[in-house]
């Protein structure tokens, strides 16, 4: 494929935030491009699980500073961008995430955590110098 998914969470997050974060950033670029879903599993008794990506996904770590720098850019790549914002830890559905996004210019946002999908070259572009997370 020549296409990639990465997510760049803040190094300084609970462990449990980290994971939560990058859960919910994926499931944006399975919900806008679901050519990147693979085809559902089954076990040799016959159950069936659910689709997975049919490519990899790369997790890096970075201080906030580097998560901003990440997210310009993606955004001057012109990359799909999924974003988690730290006014995220404090609501509890998808309206008022929204809203919380929306409330903050984009040089403004309180970024704990990024989503990329896009061409190989043009998310490792966007990502230089980031170290994968442990």
């Amino acid at each position: 494929m020549n296409t990639k998914i990465a997510v760049v969470v803040r190094e300084d997050l609970a462990q449990w935030q980290r994971l939560n974060v990058t859960a919910f950033l994926v499931s944006g670029v399975a919900a806008r491009f679901p050519e990147t879903v693979g085809a559902e599993y089954g076990d040799a008794s016959g159950q069936r699980y659910l689709p997975m990506f049919g490519q990899p996904v790369l997790v890096y770590q970075a201080d906030a500073g580097a998560v901003k720098i990440a997210h310009q850019k993606a955004i001057e790549r012109e990359l799909a961008v999924a974003v988690y914002t730290e006014e995220l830890f404090a609501t509890s559905n998808d309206v008022d995430n929204r809203a919380a996004v929306r409330a903050v210019p984009t040089e403004k946002l309180a970024l704990v955590g990024i989503a990329i999908y896009g061409g190989r070259n043009a998310v490792d572009k966007a990502l230089k110098g980031l170290s994968l997370h442990p």
